[in-house]
């Protein structure tokens, strides 16, 4: 083959991969756009406001991901990568990175549960993994908390549908359990009218189910108390906080003590 011949082949087929790769990076851009614009769709579009918010953020995750995925084939593709090898490729890798990654497999399946069977939405605020905060975000692989001091905590779904969860917003009312210790002198009577009567007073203390108040234990240093107030969810810490205020400042208004751990020392002498 001479230079020339030479020379011309390689001219061809530069022009030619040339070509393909200005499409192949003018498809990839394109791609990544339009990938951004039909997640950002889904997740704000007002006409799919009637689905759920978990169920909007999984299907912006999972979107997102397969969109990347069918970027890369079709990229591939134009770059002259047979389809039948690309896809025998993708398959082996495929089943290597299913082996690397068996604990994102398990939180992706973790994520269709929770989507499924809805032990929690986005806006509840749940108790798992030692982790408590408000849901921010459902994904495919993980979901996102708020905590009350404003840090965002990162749960993985598989990790999620395998523990206990404690879900605070589904029901409507929760109750307020107090404990309230007094003076083993205290008359009885006395102390459970002021603890009824600071519920009682209290705007946000629901009168039905009517409230519980009751002696509940002998301690080493004090009887104990114990009350139980039904509240609107909403309403939870602050009907805590208040009685808790309140009873405190009735009990030194009639005298009431708050005993501090006592211990009786006995002194035997040797005759």
């Amino acid at each position: 083959m001479s230079w020339q011949a030479f020379v011309s082949v390689i001219t061809q087929f530069a022009t030619s991969f040339g070509i393909k790769l200005l499409g192949a990076i003018l498809i990839f851009v394109a791609g990544i756009k339009l990938t951004s614009w039909i997640a950002k769709l889904i997740r704000t579009s007002p006409k799919l406001d009637k689905l759920d918010m978990s169920l909007r953020s999984f299907l912006t995750s999972f979107i997102r991901i397969a969109l990347y995925v069918i970027l890369v084939i079709t990229v591939a593709m134009i770059l002259g990568v047979p389809a039948t090898s690309f896809i025998t490729i993708l398959a082996s890798c495929g089943v290597a990175v299913g082996l690397a990654l068996q604990g994102s497999l398990s939180n992706f399946a973790g994520g269709l549960m929770i989507l499924f069977f809805k032990p929690f939405k986005v806006g509840d605020y749940i108790e798992a993994q030692g982790e408590s905060g408000t849901v921010v975000d459902i994904s495919v692989v993980y979901t996102e908390l708020l905590t009350v001091d404003n840090k965002r905590i990162t749960v993985p779904n598989g990790a999620l549908t395998n523990s206990t969860i404690k879900n605070y917003s589904t029901e409507p009312l929760r109750r307020v359990d107090l404990a309230f210790s007094v003076a083993y002198d205290s008359n009885d009577e006395t102390v459970k009218n002021i603890i009824h009567n600071a519920i009682a007073s209290h705007p946000n203390a629901l009168q039905d189910p009517a409230p519980f108040v009751r002696l509940s234990q002998h301690g080493d240093s004090a009887l104990v108390y114990t009350a139980r107030i039904w509240v609107n969810n909403a309403d939870y810490w602050t009907v805590y906080f208040d009685i808790l205020e309140k009873v405190k400042a009735d009990f030194d208004a009639n005298g009431i003590a708050i005993p501090f751990p006592q211990m009786d020392v006995h002194v035997k002498k040797d005759a």
